[in-house]
């Protein structure tokens, strides 16, 4: 503890704050090896074009995972995906936040639906709040992402979360938890990607089953950026509330999209989107709360 006759000057506090969001919310290189751990199956994760690309593999004795060694609260988190190429259907490849807690977890899914050969590839977003799934939402995608790299992000904030497909949004979810729509913003998550196989569901409601011998399938990832909160592993919180900086995903701009998004939102909405939970009647004879007061 300091003397009370010690003043400590107003720029050494400046400068305590201005690291502490260096260290833990800014962009920094984000290396695999360092930040990331395999959660199952270690052989089927490798890394190839010396050391800046991971491989997932699924075969039929095990899919396989990795995910951040932290977890965060809040932030804006991508990384490009080079998709399972040719006869995919029954698998899925996931990039995705979750606070792994059971019942209760919080959760924003990216899941890419694996398809026959010359078929659209179809994403789901799904987003779980305090243990509440059942969001889902599907949009083929306007491109083979089997052929190349392609950027997928998530932004997430106290205002909503925006699902992005190089930077063009395809999904936003509001925070409506003043309107009674539970809204993920208390559980700090972590950063997890998986392959597996899916073949119950995935392709035309489990229709199309895997076919093994087009095996093994292989997804790549590189160019991961994680620009969030880094959380306390004792409070759960974020540190860098202790500062009175604001991140950059809290400022205004980032509270909405810009006018030149909302156009290409539009534009995916009209033209890509192939299911929307709110407009199921058969499974929601009660349309849900947020689908009324704005999604």
């Amino acid at each position: 503890m300091y003397p009370k006759d010690v003043r400590i000057p107003s720029s050494i506090f400046f400068i305590f704050a201005l690291f502490l969001l260096l260290s833990c919310c800014m962009a920094r290189s984000v290396n695999f090896a360092r930040d990331f751990h395999v959660t199952w199956a270690d052989s089927h994760v490798t890394t190839v074009d010396g050391g800046s690309t991971v491989e997932l593999s699924l075969d039929q004795s095990s899919g396989c995972g990795f995910a951040s060694r932290n977890k965060f609260m809040f932030g804006h988190v991508s990384m490009k995906i080079k998709l399972i190429s040719g006869d995919s259907a029954g698998t899925v490849t996931a990039f995705y936040l979750s606070s792994e807690t059971g019942g209760v977890r919080d959760e924003v899914d990216f899941e890419f639906l694996g398809n026959r050969s010359g078929q659209p590839y179809t994403v789901q977003t799904n987003v779980y709040a305090h243990g509440k799934g059942d969001r889902e939402q599907r949009v083929n995608l306007w491109f083979d992402p089997s052929k190349d790299f392609h950027t997928y992000s998530i932004l997430w904030n106290h205002h909503h979360i925006v699902f992005f497909v190089d930077a063009i949004p395809i999904r936003v979810y509001k925070n409506n938890e003043a309107r009674g729509v539970l809204y993920p913003n208390s559980q700090p998550m972590g950063v997890y990607s998986t392959l597996w196989n899916a073949d119950d569901w995935a392709t035309r409601g489990g229709l199309e089953k895997t076919n093994w011998a087009a095996g093994p399938f292989k997804a790549y990832y590189k160019d991961f950026d994680i620009e969030a909160c880094a959380t306390d592993p004792v409070l759960g919180t974020c540190i860098s509330s202790r500062t009175v900086i604001t991140s950059w995903w809290e400022a205004p701009s980032y509270r909405q999209l810009s006018g030149v998004q909302a156009r290409a939102y539009r534009w995916v909405r009209l033209n890509h989107m192939i299911y929307d939970y709110c407009k199921d009647q058969a499974r929601f004879p009660v349309v849900p709360k947020e689908c009324i007061v704005g999604y």
